[in-house]
């Protein structure tokens, strides 16, 4: 990933999260879900469940340019740095479809 391309995704990914958090604040604060069946059913409406899952692929888009970078910069040995790299996509990954699973099982 060049140097820019990763400086963007990292800038466009904190954007979202940020304007995402300060408009769930906004909107826990106006409409306030008092039990389970409100959590969901709030959750469970398209554009909430969208967002969400845009909020959740920025946020492990921002954490993988993080973190490959701090990878990159400090782990010097290439084969360490690859198990890294690979392992920490891995996870990342697993807990993209996580709760991609989550938010799929609530829309139902």
């Amino acid at each position: 990933m060049a140097g820019l391309r990763a400086w963007l995704l990292q800038r466009l990914s904190a954007m979202y999260m940020g304007i995402y958090l300060l408009f769930f604040i906004f909107y826990l604060l106006i409409d306030t879900p008092r039990n389970y069946t409100e959590w969901r059913g709030m959750i469970a409406t398209p554009w909430v469940a969208l967002s969400m899952m845009l909020f959740f692929v920025s946020l492990l888009i921002h954490a993988w340019v993080g973190i490959r970078d701090v990878i990159i910069d400090y782990v010097h040995n290439p084969a360490l740095r690859l198990f890294k790299l690979s392992m920490t996509g891995l996870a990342l990954m697993v807990c993209g479809l996580w709760v991609l699973d989550i938010l799929l099982a609530v829309m139902k």
